[in-house]
């Protein structure tokens, strides 16, 4: 029987996609080519520990965009306003718990920072529900409108930002537990990066499953692809389209508070700031795409923290550059949708 014949054949299993290795393979060389320029080794461990943690920090602030630009198709210019939120509300729990973060506890840490977390997350994606009602639905498809109503919104909500917390930079102390460093041979590991390389982990690992192995991620992943389909065979692809943008607001206030406690401070502006990194990890990873926004932010992090400690002046613009490479390489981004 031919091979053709045997695929057509009732019951016969189809092969299975295989998994483009490069990207990750791309991560570990540029690791490892770091590595003869920084020259000392407990530096570059440092470094690259450095570098992972803030990718994957940007991971959890970038990932809910990836899916809300390759899902709703919306230009939300607005993301930056979630992080910012996210870190405030993160902040405002940590300021009113500071008695339990001086304990130098793990215990009483953890009753202080999982209540911000958890509160940032849920005002973030109250925020992304009122956004997605408001302001999103009546631009569905007009691309000048979302960006023109989202950068509106992002103007509007940053000056509230103002009215409720005020204008002042919020100092905001890690707490104790994870604060300072440990050491690894001759290499200093801040502990806090370490905990946000745990984070990150888990979080990937979390919306890897949930988009992979559960019915809402078949969803998800259908209507990426084909929102028509979805809506032909019963979905109400608009109930989807509110989840993902909830839970993507969400994820930006879960990174907005690990980013606040990596500056140790809270500004209106920070999720502006960072905005322009989270849409150039977006772009490389491929819209839509989980994983290519996972290893994007592991090598904008990775190449902004070799760049600044091997060449400062060139630190700012190694992202672009990053960009442009990856996008000559694979003009679709890492992992285009259908291939991740």
């Amino acid at each position: 029987m031919s091979a053709a014949a045997s695929a057509d054949t009732p019951g016969t299993a189809l092969p299975a996609a295989r998994l483009d290795w490069t990207p990750v393979a791309l991560v570990l060389a540029i690791a490892l080519a770091a590595l003869p320029f920084v020259g000392s080794l407990p530096t570059w461990v440092t470094l690259t520990v450095a570098g992972l943690a803030m990718g994957m920090m940007i991971f959890m602030m970038a990932s809910g965009l990836t899916l809300v630009f390759g899902l709703m198709d919306v230009m939300n210019f607005a993301h930056g306003i979630f992080i910012s939120v996210g870190a405030y509300g993160a902040a405002t729990v940590l300021t009113r718990m500071s008695a339990q973060m001086q304990a130098n506890s793990l215990a009483s840490d953890l009753s202080a920072m999982v209540p911000a977390v958890l509160a940032a997350i849920a005002l973030a994606g109250l925020l992304g529900w009122f956004f997605e009602r408001v302001l999103i639905r009546p631009v569905y498809g007009d691309h000048l409108k979302q960006i023109l109503v989202t950068m509106g919104g992002l103007i509007v909500f940053e000056q509230l930002i103002h009215v409720v917390w005020g204008p002042d930079i919020i100092p905001l102390p890690r707490p104790g537990t994870i604060t300072g460093a440990f050491i690894i041979g001759e290499a200093a590991i801040e502990r806090y990066r370490m905990l946000a390389v745990i984070v990150g982990l888990i979080v990937f690992a979390a919306m890897w499953l949930l988009l992979n192995r559960t019915r809402i991620g078949l969803l998800v992943r259908a209507g990426v692809e084909n929102p028509e389909m979805v809506e032909s065979l019963g979905y109400r692809i608009r109930r989807l389209f509110i989840g993902v943008f909830v839970a993507g607001s969400g994820l930006a206030g879960l990174g907005g508070a690990m980013w606040a406690m990596y500056q140790e401070q809270v500004n209106a502006q920070m999720g502006m700031q960072v905005l322009v990194v989270i849409f150039i990890v977006v772009i490389i990873g491929g819209l839509g795409s989980v994983g290519g926004c996972f290893i994007g932010a592991l090598l904008v992090g990775l190449i902004a923290n070799y760049t600044g400690y091997l060449a400062p002046k060139l630190a700012l613009g190694s992202n672009i550059l990053l960009m442009v490479a990856v996008l000559l390489w694979r003009p679709r981004g890492l992992y285009p949708i259908g291939k991740a």
